[in-house]
């Protein structure tokens, strides 16, 4: 575990010590309780429950669709595979913004319900009342600007890098400063120039967890199918680190090949049971089979 805690499951004091102590910080997607279990006994410190499982777990054009009920399903999966990790839970479009009331409601519901020690929220200045409200209530937020998915509509449609220009660059600054003034324990920099996500680093005194923006961040976060391999598609910041997509592509093949050869289930994948039993049971013919009826307990009598 790259952050450790004293016991049990990590906090935020925990990153926020991992962080002050100059040590990158490793965070990935888990979606599902296997996966997550295999991520936490990695030690991953930090799991984002992210709302691109729109796309690449529910198969949405857009993160824009996701639900908060999607969410929790998922949430729920991955804290209950998990025993060390935090995890944050990614609030979803128009769950968060619209009213304080709401924001703080529906962040809550990650905790209450979700069992999440944290909550992603998109947007800088203009989130950062939202960030503020739900900090209040003793919620940890992460902070989330540069190129945001759930506002892709508002930027062009289009994903970009964002500031590249003067000015568009001092709004991330802008952004990245109220975002922490807000009281995010942590922020993502998403598809910014490695200069401007470094200078964005030395001027922030909480992590920043880069994703397309460069190796001067605090720390990196992935989606996890772009790291397994598994995505058709794999964005220029994403590197696989392995490549599961051919490897259950082979497997299924092979399956399939030994079903239609009937190689499998073999010896080692079959329960036998006594000859004589069976003969007594079932009989090989006609004469065999018993001459009372057997008498078959309708659903009614069971």
């Amino acid at each position: 575990m790259s952050a450790t805690s004293s016991s049990g499951r990590l906090t935020v004091t925990d990153i926020a010590r991992q962080y002050a102590d100059g040590r990158r910080i490793a965070m990935l997607t888990a979606y599902d309780y296997p996966t997550a279990r295999i991520l936490d006994e990695a030690g991953i410190p930090l799991l984002l429950v992210g709302d691109s499982l729109g796309e690449v777990v529910l198969g949405y054009e857009s993160t824009v669709r996701v639900s908060i009920s999607e969410m929790l399903h998922h949430v729920k999966a991955v804290v209950r595979g998990t025993e060390h990790a935090l995890v944050v839970a990614d609030m979803p479009f128009l769950s968060y913004g619209v009213t304080p009331e709401a924001s703080v409601d529906n962040a809550g519901i990650f905790l209450r319900e979700g069992g999440a020690q944290a909550v992603k929220v998109e947007g800088g200045v203009r989130s950062a009342r939202t960030i503020e409200g739900i900090v209040r209530t003793g919620i940890p937020v992460m902070g989330h600007i540069g190129w945001t998915p759930q506002a892709k509509y508002g930027m062009g449609g289009k994903v970009r890098i964002q500031g590249k220009t003067r000015e568009t660059a001092r709004r991330l600054l802008a952004d990245a400063l109220a975002v922490q003034e807000a009281g995010a324990f942590a922020i993502v920099l998403e598809l910014v120039p490695e200069q401007l996500a470094a200078a964005l680093t030395e001027r922030l005194s909480i992590p920043t967890i880069g994703i397309g923006a460069g190796g001067g961040c605090s720390g990196q976060v992935q989606v996890l199918t772009d790291l397994l391999g598994l995505s058709d598609f794999s964005p220029r910041h994403a590197r696989a680190f392995a490549d599961l997509r051919a490897t259950i592509s082979q497997a299924a093949r092979a399956y399939a090949a030994e079903v239609e050869a009937g190689s499998f289930p073999g010896p080692a994948e079959t329960v036998r049971m006594d000859d004589a039993v069976l003969e007594e049971a079932v009989g090989h013919g006609a004469m065999d089979r018993p001459r009372e009826p057997l008498e078959v307990p309708l659903d009614r009598d069971l």
